[in-house]
């Protein structure tokens, strides 16, 4: 079978307006959750009175959301890249103290 033919449309709703959007089964509680994360910072940029129009607000909650989303990555490669460290000086550590029980049996 097609991975067409597994898709389901859901009906989502943005701003007071329906949308149909196709998914797999799988997805349709994470997109549930991404519609409904986008609904809420919609409306707090709606409530704000700052910006008007929903193409605007729609624009402005994706900026925020991507914003989020790009320093969560940049925090998790800094934890990986710390992680690697600390591994690194375990790993130097066992090879140090097999090295010394090696010597020891000599």
């Amino acid at each position: 079978m097609t991975q067409e033919a597994h898709m389901t449309t859901v009906q989502i709703n943005i701003l007071d307006k329906e949308y149909g959007v196709a998914c797999s089964p799988e997805e349709e509680t994470e997109l549930r959750d991404s519609a409904r994360l986008l609904d809420e910072r919609m409306r707090e940029i709606r409530l704000s009175g700052k910006i008007v129009g929903t193409e605007r607000i729609a624009v402005m909650a994706a900026l925020n959301i991507a914003h989020e989303l790009v320093k969560a990555q940049t925090a998790l490669k800094q934890n990986e890249q710390v992680t690697e460290k600390h591994l690194s000086r375990i790993n130097a550590k066992i090879e140090q103290a097999l090295a010394d029980a090696r010597q020891m049996d000599l």
